[in-house]
């Protein structure tokens, strides 16, 4: 029950109508005090802030007058939020973009949890990730999280692949002081077919194959020929699910990760922050596969 005690969370972004969060987030909420005896329930709820880019100074001093505890931050203002904060993380730094807002004695502190919600399924395999080959399609800001998580791993090579070769450029030299230890080369898209006969990891960062656009793929059918069975190929795309790109990896025999997983435990990184205990996972991701009309 909301009441005047009850503690503000929730996402900001334009438009924000869309997201999940509050789904699974006020769902793990639940869970927890359906868990707790009366006295220790927690009194929190998660709520979606549509704020227009030009908005976003006016409602960030506004969550601090109201007391907002904390929230996340989606497009177009992880960058945007970054001025305003008055703490950002080493690894927000290194993606450049905050994702995780929450507040402390000295004001708001930026993170970024998709670093982690991206590693979360990865690291439920025993590889020796040192001699790996990762090979990332698109270099965009979501590629950025990927880069930073594979080379938290510790990746022998990470190879980032797109189309612009001034846009690969720039990202490329993003990464020269990285504090992290970033063996990355850069490639063009028409030399995609030889490296990922290499790749260990192949992770789709672009928004190719994402619903209504059911039936694209980024990769074309007959390049994933060269797939290794045993590769892990990854797709940030949640929706449709699994998506064509995943479907084509399945196919070959490689293991397939959707976005999906990468949603709810970035997600359950955040709560965890916020409330300062651990969450119930396995309710969040329940929540959206139901709401998704999923498999359990």
């Amino acid at each position: 029950m909301i009441t005047g005690k009850t503690k503000l969370l929730g996402v900001i972004g334009y438009p924000v109508e869309h997201s999940l969060s509050p789904l699974m987030h006020n769902a793990a909420i639940q869970a927890i005090n359906d868990r707790q005896n009366q006295q220790n329930l927690i009194d929190y709820v998660y709520l979606p802030f549509p704020i227009k880019p030009e908005d976003l100074n006016t409602a960030i001093a506004g969550f601090s007058a109201i007391g907002v505890h904390g929230f996340n931050i989606t497009i177009p203002h992880k960058q945007a939020i970054i001025p305003l904060l008055s703490e950002v993380s080493d690894i927000a730094r290194v993606v450049g973009a905050v994702n995780t807002v929450y507040r402390t004695n000295k004001g708001w502190v930026g993170t970024n949890t998709d670093v982690a919600g991206f590693l979360a399924p990865l690291q439920t395999y025993n590889w020796n990730w040192h001699q790996k080959v990762a090979v990332i399609l698109g270099n965009g800001g979501a590629s950025r999280a990927v880069v930073a998580g594979c080379a938290q791993l510790g990746f022998a090579e990470i190879h980032v692949v797109g189309r612009s070769e001034d846009k690969l450029t720039t990202f490329q030299q993003s990464w020269v002081n990285s504090p992290l230890p970033v063996n990355l080369t850069i490639h063009k898209w028409d030399e995609l077919s030889s490296l990922i006969a290499q790749a260990d990891l192949l992770v789709n960062t672009t928004p190719i194959g994402m619903y209504p656009n059911i039936q694209e793929s980024p990769v074309d059918e007959a390049m994933f020929d060269n797939l290794s069975p045993g590769a892990i190929v990854y797709d940030l795309i949640y929706i449709p699910n699994p998506t064509k790109f995943l479907q084509q990896a399945q196919v070959r025999g490689a293991i397939a990760i959707d976005g999906l997983e990468m949603l709810v435990q970035q997600g359950a990184t955040a709560l965890e922050l916020w409330l300062q205990q651990s969450v119930p996972v396995d309710v969040m991701r329940r929540s959206l596969r139901q709401h998704l009309g999923l498999s359990k």
